[in-house]
């Protein structure tokens, strides 16, 4: 009985004050009026909580069984502000998420007293730095993409926004992106949403995304509409093309943007119907086999009329990449480049389990893709660019190093914006504007003052970047390799880059040989075929 009564304390409290609250105004009090509306409704609430049958809280604890629900909502906001170090990872430290903002406000971003990184911790990588360092006085870092095949190459800069679909992020936020994007010189990389009004008015370089749902170029039944793609491509803006087979953040899954959230402009840019949810399929269906998606690759060229067309996909089975591999060497058809998405990227919301346990890292996908295109004795003609928590001048080196051509960040342009991370993207509540399609709330981003964040952001990364790879005593970022990296094991041991992501001997798939760190590659590309995706039956050990 004691229990219950304490349980109900709310309810209670709250029946007694409306009845008081409610006597005093019968009784001419007109200061009662707004209390007695006030206690009513609550005990009313509270009647509410005792009788619903969907929240067992609730029904043990009325009206303050709402208090849970309401500080739940706002934990990562109270855990933020409150409660976590700068080296807290929810997923990016405040550490990081300061770096941006800082470079992307130009204000001041060093800081005093030593590094509280633990250093003799496992997982903890650092830079080698050379006795006679350079001073590097541009920072405009470029590469050329285009493979032998392409007639249209782009100088695309080595530090681009990675794919984030209008309608996953506001008007707003795409607008700035892309006015950020043209200030900077650098891409910005549509996503699989199409291409808006808000990319054209921006008249920065895109890299349109082609995805499952083939948005923006697609018949009503959902399939590639090849003349639909040829008038978005058309448009000089679009520099790129990117075929996307899956994300970092739920490789091997689709996605659905609800009826509710589509609005009138989404819907032309998507080239779908309103009154509709919208899916993206798991997979594509313009092609099944390795074969057919490079000759869907080589279609997306010819209807762009040369221009560098790529796939960018997050590392699963390692034997199925090794098939679309084969099928270049079988074929001769080779993307001009391939962008290794990690499982740590993640604009897109999807189910814990894809977002924890689906997918290889980056730094261990770019290492396999790389070495892969070297054992095939293709890796001149393929650019490679990487995507997963990419964010400061040493993690585009440390890409650099391993593999990888140049590096998009999607999270990291995000925080230039003024994202909080508030992990509400789903939600359509996103407190800064970003990703919402809520009217007042994407207001409160203000397209002139962002945009030049972003660029500002762009801008002083690749100055950080020409500073490290200075102190590295190299000429240029892409002069840095493996060996330039140390990466600690335990608490007592470490081993350089050339131990852990060695460069792989260029054609070693195409020979035969016992070398035994060779042995487990040469057994999965015997299993892969460019016919299909499925494993040959050749019992050649456990590897898959």
């Amino acid at each position: 009985m004691h229990s219950s009564l304490l349980r109900y304390s709310g309810l209670w409290l709250a029946v007694l004050l409306a009845i008081w609250s409610v006597w005093n105004v019968v009784n001419g009090t007109e200061w009662a009026v707004l209390p007695a509306v006030i206690c009513t409704a609550l005990a009313g609430l509270g009647i509410r909580d005792v009788t619903q049958t969907h929240h067992a809280i609730l029904r043990n604890y009325p009206l303050f069984g709402h208090l849970r629900f309401m500080f739940e909502d706002i934990r990562p906001e109270m855990r933020q502000y409150f409660f976590e170090s700068d080296q807290d990872e929810i997923p990016f430290t405040r550490e990081a998420r300061s770096l941006v903002y800082q470079r992307a406000k130009g204000v001041e971003d060093k800081r005093p007293f030593g590094t509280m990184e633990k250093v003799y911790a496992a997982g903890y990588t650092w830079l080698t730095h050379s006795m006679a360092p350079l001073t590097l006085t541009n920072s405009d870092f470029r590469i050329s993409i285009g493979g032998p095949d392409c007639l249209q190459p782009y100088s695309a800069s080595i530090y681009n926004i990675s794919a984030m679909s209008f309608g996953a992020l506001s008007a707003n936020a795409i607008a700035a992106l892309n006015r950020g994007a043209a200030l900077g010189k650098f891409a910005h990389d549509t996503g699989e949403g199409g291409i808006s009004r808000f990319h054209r008015e921006g008249g920065g370089d895109l890299i349109y995304q082609v995805a499952s749902g083939y948005f923006g170029c697609r018949h009503e039944d959902g399939s590639f509409d090849p003349q639909a793609f040829a008038r978005q491509v058309a448009d000089p803006q679009v520099k790129m093309v990117e075929l996307k087979i899956s994300q970092g953040a739920k490789p091997g899954q689709g996605g659905m943007l609800p009826a509710a959230k589509i609005t009138a402009e989404i819907a032309a840019a998507r080239g779908i119907p309103m009154g509709q949810d919208c899916i993206s399929p798991s997979r594509h269906s313009s092609f099944s086999t390795p074969i057919e998606m490079l000759q869907f690759i080589r279609t997306l060229r010819d209807l762009s009329g040369g221009k560098p067309v790529g796939f960018k996909l997050c590392i699963g089975h390692r034997r199925e990449f090794m098939c679309v591999v084969k099928a270049m060497l079988e074929t001769g058809i080779t993307p001009d480049f391939i962008v290794v998405d990690g499982t740590e990227g993640g604009t897109g919301a999807a189910p814990l389990e894809f977002v924890n346990r689906v997918g290889m890292p980056m730094l261990e996908g770019l290492h396999f893709v790389h070495n892969t295109l070297r054992g095939a004795g293709l890796r001149d003609r393929v650019r490679v660019g990487a995507a997963g928590k990419v964010i400061s001048a040493f993690d585009i080196a440390r890409a650099l190093a391993l593999g990888a051509d140049w590096c998009n960040s999607a999270r990291g342009f995000m925080f230039a914006l003024g994202c909080i991370q508030a992990q509400s993207c789903h939600t359509n509540r996103c407190p800064v504007g970003i990703a919402t399609q809520d009217p007042l709330r994407m207001r409160a981003l203000d397209v002139d003052d962002k945009y030049q964040r972003v660029a500002r952001f762009h801008r002083n990364t690749l100055k950080s970047l020409a500073e490290i790879t200075g102190a590295a005593g190299l000429n240029d970022p892409s002069d840095f390799m493996p060996y330039h990296f140390m990466f600690r094991l335990n608490d007592s041991g470490f081993e350089d880059g050339n131990q852990a992501f060695p460069y792989l001997p260029e054609g070693f798939l195409l020979t035969e040989g016992d070398e035994p760190e060779l042995k487990e590659w040469r057994s999965r590309w015997k299993r892969a075929s460019a016919e299909t995706f499925q494993a040959k039956e050749i019992p050649l050990g456990p590897f898959r």
